[in-house]
């Protein structure tokens, strides 16, 4: 079965994106301090466990996602043998 690269892209983009911004949030509202989750500001440029950096946080989190998610279906689909392809291509 092969993956879909747009879809899967999509859905870890969103995914990765959404988890650092309320991860971020959910830091500044119960007070913590953050020191592990601002570390990802050594990766994302801008990024700071700041109501401003949630933000920042959602759209570096999206880009690395979508990339990551569609590398990752691109290699799973060029891994596939060709038997697999040729039974599912008979089989669609």
């Amino acid at each position: 079965m092969k993956l879909n690269v747009k879809a899967l892209g999509l859905a870890c983009g969103l995914v990765w994106g959404l988890a650092i911004f309320l991860l971020t949030y959910w830091f500044l509202f119960f007070g913590y301090e953050g020191e592990t989750l601002s570390r990802l500001g050594n990766l994302y440029l801008g990024y700071s466990v700041t109501w401003y950096g949630g933000f920042v946080g959602l759209i570096w989190g999206f880009v690395d996602g979508l990339i990551g998610g569609a590398l990752l279906a691109w290699l799973y689909n060029g891994f596939i043998p060709q038997q697999a392809r040729a039974v599912e291509e008979a089989t669609a």
